[in-house]
């Protein structure tokens, strides 16, 4: 068995939301030669993902959502969905490649052919509701990859961290009335998509973090609140939202997280996936916004997902 499969598609690196825009393509690029630059390549499976069907999208999306999309995407020029959220004419298939990849990490971990995987893609998708697209994302990633193991291999828990500097407003509005999934977000609060600190659910655990917060805070917040919870739900397959955000470098947020937190959360969630599931985990890449620390944030994150 690979122990971690690092997945990929080759147009993610293609969408483009304009020159300054924060969601950009060197993000990729700088995983990866931060990746070569630790030694790790040689450590990770390398795979290539197909893209997402369309029965992958509507597990989560409305039909109207899905059409609405296709039909939005450009063949020249970029076109503006809100004033965060654009496309290009790679956007859509860089999407659907983004979904396929998560789609075919539940697929390797479910079916023993990978221990966990690691989703290197983009764009992010945990913004992106049932039937709107927005906070640069177009399709709910891990969304998409839940309801599939939902609906393919029969699981009845499946349990989502989050832990982007931003509420994963998408991924809870898609299941708020889903038990089978437990979804648990930490965040900056007051702070976009300004969301998710009033919620009341059994099933979605939010945990809504003051401006400032560092490692200490957020360490505490999952070991009280987070794994208690994944304990008590015994989820059969452990999915991560993993935006690097939170860290101290990044420019569109207010969090104080260095790549020890990293390494610390992926280990906390190694841990509940050997206790609860065999170690079956999928992780896709969500936010992180300075290309340095994400780099270097991602690949402790793979370190410990691969055991080096």
């Amino acid at each position: 068995m690979v122990h971690t499969a690092f997945i990929t598609h080759n147009d993610c690196v293609k969408h483009d939301m304009g020159e300054f825009h924060p969601e950009s393509p060197a993000r990729l690029g700088a995983i990866n030669d931060r990746l070569i630059a630790g030694g790790l390549m040689p450590y990770l499976q390398h795979v290539e993902a197909s893209p997402a069907l369309r029965q992958h999208l509507e597990r989560v999306h409305s039909a109207t959502h899905v059409e609405n999309l296709f039909a939005a995407a450009p063949k020249r020029g970029i076109v503006h969905l809100d004033p965060d959220t654009a496309m290009n004419p790679y956007t859509l298939s860089a999407a659907l490649g983004a979904v396929g990849a998560a789609v075919l990490g539940v697929d390797l971990v479910m079916q023993g052919k990978a221990q966990n995987a690691f989703c290197g893609v983009r764009p992010p998708g945990h913004h992106a509701e049932r039937d709107r697209p927005m906070g640069f994302c177009f399709f709910n990633t891990i969304a998409a990859a839940a309801a599939h193991a939902i609906e393919r291999y029969g699981l009845e828990r499946v349990a989502i961290l989050d832990f982007d500097v931003h509420h994963g407003n998408g991924t809870e509005n898609i299941f708020k009335n889903e038990p089978r999934v437990l979804f648990c977000s930490t965040f900056q609060h007051p702070f976009y998509p300004y969301q998710g600190a009033d919620t009341v659910s059994d099933h979605i655990i939010n945990i809504p973090l003051r401006a400032g917060t560092d490692g200490s805070g957020f360490r505490e917040a999952i070991s009280t609140r987070c794994i208690p919870a994944f304990d008590a739900f015994a989820p059969q397959l452990i999915l991560i939202s993993a935006g690097f955000d939170a860290h101290r470098e990044d420019p569109l947020a207010h969090l104080r997280l260095v790549e020890a937190d990293y390494a610390w959360v992926t280990q906390q969630m190694m841990a509940l996936a050997q206790r609860h599931c065999g170690g079956a985990l999928v992780s896709t890449l969500e936010g992180g916004y300075n290309t340095d620390a994400l780099g270097r944030s991602v690949t402790e994150h793979l370190r410990v997902l691969a055991e080096i």
